[in-house]
């Protein structure tokens, strides 16, 4: 019986990432009934993220998983039994770190009542999952802007999300002087469907006031209605610690998922 690839070791299989002496890897995924099939999706998957996101978005998500390079080393290595003791490649030591620090929950205590790291919530895919896009608007034509950005008082900025399959959600914003905003829906009672497909761009544009430090963005999204008056709730408990609120995960249920964009303010 062959034995079934599974989607981690497919994935370092189509990006070519494997050791030389683990090239029989791929001559057995291709024995398998829907091996082909799978890398093929994969691949052609991966052509059209390329194709879809501007190289300054993929390239502030490699610099993100390269600021946690040297965190991944000291975890990186694992028994697998297909190649018994392997040091993996970041991008699977990384995802094994953050399964590591979800289980044994050994953060600092602000961390712990929220429920997350700093590390994990640095540590976004970009395919397959619900994220904001943010653009800021110019004489000329929309800039879009990778996360950490720097920013300026009076910077006009546009809003879209990305609903990665999920049918609900919620958009809100915490500055560094600890204002919370409601941006998506509208109004408190309004509806938090989400529309799928492509970017959705939010009804108005959002200017940046003189708040300084930071201006943080959080898409909570859910397969169900949103709570919008929980969610602000849970933004402002974050935003009351001004020392984390920059990358702490808001205190909502684990159903909920959520995922951040920030903007560093500079004068």
């Amino acid at each position: 019986m062959v034995a079934h690839t599974p989607d981690w070791l497919l994935e370092r299989i189509a990006l070519n990432e494997l050791p030389a002496s683990h090239v029989a890897a791929r001559t057995r995924l291709l024995a398998e009934s829907d091996g082909p099939a799978r890398l093929a999706r994969l691949e052609e998957d991966s052509r059209r993220t390329l194709e879809r996101f501007a190289p300054a978005q993929v390239a502030a998500e490699v610099e993100r998983r390269r600021r946690l390079q040297a965190l991944a080393a000291e975890h990186a290595t694992v028994a697998h039994p297909w190649f018994g003791s392997l040091t993996l490649g970041f991008p699977v030591a990384a995802c094994l770190i953050l399964l590591v620090l979800s289980a044994s929950r050994d953060l600092t205590p602000e961390t712990r009542t929220l429920g997350v790291s700093p590390l994990e919530w640095e540590t976004v895919r970009i395919k397959g999952a619900a994220r904001l896009l943010v653009h800021r608007q110019g004489a000329r034509e929309p800039e879009s802007l990778p996360n950490h950005s720097q920013a300026h008082r009076g910077d006009l900025l546009q809003l879209s999300y990305l609903s990665g399959g999920r049918r609900h959600g919620a958009v809100v914003s915490l500055d560094g002087r600890g204002a919370v905003t409601l941006h998506f829906p509208e109004r408190l009672t309004g509806s938090t469907a989400l529309k799928a497909g492509e970017a959705v761009s939010l009804p108005h544009a959002y200017e940046l006031d003189d708040a300084p430090s930071f201006e943080r963005f959080i898409f909570v999204t859910s397969d169900s209605p949103v709570d919008v008056a929980a969610v602000l709730e849970a933004a402002r408990r974050v935003a009351r610690q001004p020392q984390t609120a920059r990358e702490l995960r808001l205190p909502l249920p684990e159903s909920l998922a959520q995922t951040s964009f920030t903007l560093e303010k500079v004068p």
